[in-house]
């Protein structure tokens, strides 16, 4: 037997009530014939879900395996054919990001707001997100591109420019150069190299570029998107990792502006047009603009470093998708 859908939707109501006799007529079956499918299914899984007993059934080890994966394949696939429907308006703002200082600092301020009604998903790549709003999954989100991948223009989808911020590294603090206040990319040409995955908005592909430019290519040994692992890779001195210049990876971990290349990311609010806040979004970018600041001023010599290279913001050196000034 083929497992289609029906059958994981058949073990998850199964294990919602506890036994056969109860999940038949919720699935609109015989007794006989639901116990009959169950045998087909599990004989198709290659193990037994439930363990029989006199009170009903309950899931075994391999059961338990089987029933969390049904329920994710469920939701991601419900998910994917009913997303796109307008969200009630009891359901508050639905707000996408991926782990930036813009994101958790916007949340923050949100969630402090009187009758705040937000509901949050993370995803790491800025592309999916841009599609998400696109296709009504989200009313909002915040995102990161950078200089020559700049995010494509969506007719559906407005975007701002929040913030503009260099490129840093994450160093040991015990790395031979962890004093600097700022780290010329070419003095770096012989580090070990640890790097989060392809987003699909030009990362790591720009670091890449940019290491090439200044005359050399990274020996990436590290590929890692969680957050624990990074800090410790990075402050047990076996990686070196470009990262936002807001990052804090704990005491152990230095974070420096990098210098000798044109390295800079953007931070940009996007939004629905004709969603539930497309007349508040100055209100709502005003908000962003201000967690980053918050996040800055939180780094010592960032803030100074950034007003040193200010600019006008209709001319950032990003938005027009010119090179932005080098930090020196």
């Amino acid at each position: 037997m083929q497992l289609e859908l029906r059958h994981l939707r058949t073990l998850c109501v199964i294990a919602d009530v506890g036994s056969l006799s109860r999940a038949a007529p919720a699935i609109g079956i015989s007794q006989p014939a639901l116990t009959g499918q169950l045998h087909r299914i599990e004989a198709a899984l290659g193990g037994q879900v439930f363990r029989r007993g006199r009170l009903g059934v309950t899931p075994t080890p391999f059961g338990m395996f089987v029933l969390s994966r049904a329920r994710s394949i469920l939701i991601s696939f419900d998910e994917l054919l009913g997303g796109a429907e307008p969200e009630p308006a009891t359901t508050g703002v639905r707000v996408g990001g991926y782990h930036t200082p813009v994101l958790t600092g916007l949340l923050q301020r949100l969630f402090e707001m009187p009758g705040a009604r937000v509901t949050v998903r993370t995803e790491y790549s800025p592309r999916l997100l841009l599609d998400l709003l696109a296709s009504r999954r989200l009313d909002v989100a915040t995102l990161v591109d950078y200089p020559g991948h700049e995010l494509p223009a969506m007719a559906t989808v407005g975007t701002r420019v929040i913030a503009v911020e260099p490129v840093a590294v994450a160093l040991s603090a015990g790395h031979p150069l962890a004093d600097r206040d700022a780290i010329p990319l070419s003095e770096l040409a012989d580090e070990d190299w640890l790097v989060t995955p392809p987003d699909g908005a030009g990362w790591p592909e720009y670091f890449y570029t940019a290491c090439q430019e200044v005359g050399f290519a990274p020996r990436v040994r590290h590929m890692l998107t969680e957050p624990d692992m990074i800090r410790s890779l990075v402050a047990e001195g076996r990686a070196a990792a470009p990262c936002q210049a807001t990052l804090k990876l704990g005491p152990d971990v230095v974070v420096r502006p990098l210098t000798g290349a044109a390295l800079w990311m953007r931070h940009l609010l996007a939004w629905r047009l004709g969603g539930s806040i497309a007349d508040r979004v100055d209100e709502w970018a005003a908000l962003a603009a201000d967690a980053h600041r918050a996040a800055v001023a939180d780094v010592p010599g960032l803030a100074g470093r950034l007003r040193g290279e200010a600019r006008d913001p209709h001319d950032s050196g990003l938005m027009d998708g010119a090179n932005p000034p080098t930090v020196a």
